[in-house]
This record gives structure tokens, C-alpha cells and sequence, in this order.
């Protein structure tokens, strides 16, 4: 089933200057890009955005490296995109993320690992309405998409 999911290239991916390499893996794996635009994040949208963290001691150094550049945020669509993009991310800590993975091949980090994805359908549809507004959210058909998916799987 066509699913949406969000990512952000966050600020140590977009001063490490490895988007473009990033954002080619999602394009590469047959994901759609439905939204892209780089953005500035402000503390009240990383508040709600990370609010179940909120509590935490480590809160404030995730606002500060969020906040340390501007950051690209997508918004992607694929079969199982959620699940998809969650395997090409890697865990959380680069040093444990499986080679391969963007943050296995990218990231020494915890924290500066390059790359927030939404982990689960629910999440996924949260997020990509407080990251982007409805007109910047765009439906088009790939004209490869038979190449990428059995037409059964698009159901």
C-alpha cells in the first residue's frame, strides 16, 4: 500500500554537504518525492516536534544541533515507505547502524546523525502536516512506477 513518510536532513547532513547523496538513495530505491524545501527550524516547532523528549536531559543539545543550520525536509512516498525509509536510515547511533544504511555509512553519532524519519504511519501523517502545508505537498505519477512495482502492490 502507497504510504507517505517524513524525513529530515538534519543539520549535520546539510553541513557535511551529503544531501544530495542522501536524497539520491531514497530517489534510487524508487521512492516518489512528493515535498522538498529547506527550512530553518524555530524552538516552538521542535518543541511539539520532539515533545516526548521534552524531559529529558539531552533536550537542549537536540534543539541546539537541530537549530545549528538550516535543515531539507522531505516528504516521501513509496509501497511501505515508513518501514522502507526506516531500513535505509539505520539506528539511531551511527556507530551501531549497519553499514549500508545512511546512518551506518555517515554518521559516528548519536545525536549528529544526519537524519530524522517518521517511525510509523500515524507519525509519519503528524509530522508531514507540521512540517509542510497542504499546496506544498504534490501528487504526480512517475512514469516509472511499473518498473519499480508490481501494480498489485499499488492497491
Amino acid at each position: 500500500m502507497l504510504e507517505k513518510t517524513l524525513i529530515i536532513i538534519k543539520p549535520s547532513g546539510v553541513q557535511r554537504e551529503i544531501v544530495g547523496e542522501v536524497i539520491t538513495r531514497f530517489e534510487r530505491k524508487g521512492l516518489r518525492i512528493a515535498g522538498l524545501k529547506m527550512a530553518t527550524l524555530t524552538d516552538k516547532i521542535l518543541d511539539e516536534h520532539y515533545a516526548h523528549l521534552a524531559d529529558k536531559p539531552f533536550f537542549p543539545r537536540i534543539k541546539q544541533s537541530m537549530t545549528a543550520s538550516p535543515v531539507i525536509i522531505l516528504c516521501v512516498e513509496g509501497v511501505e515507505a515508513v518501514a522502507v525509509v526506516r531500513a535505509m536510515v539505520g539506528v539511531t547511533n551511527g556507530r551501531n547502524a549497519d553499514a549500508g544504511t545512511i546512518r551506518g555509512d555517515f554518521s559516528m553519532s548519536n545525536q549528529e546523525n544526519i537524519i530524522h524519519a517518521s517511525d510509523s504511519v500515524e507519525n509519519a501523517q503528524i509530522e508531514i502536516k507540521r512540517f509542510f502545508i497542504d499546496s506544498e505537498i504534490f501528487d504526480y505519477q512517475k512514469v516509472n512506477i511499473s518498473f519499480i512495482n508490481n501494480n498489485d502492490e499499488l492497491n
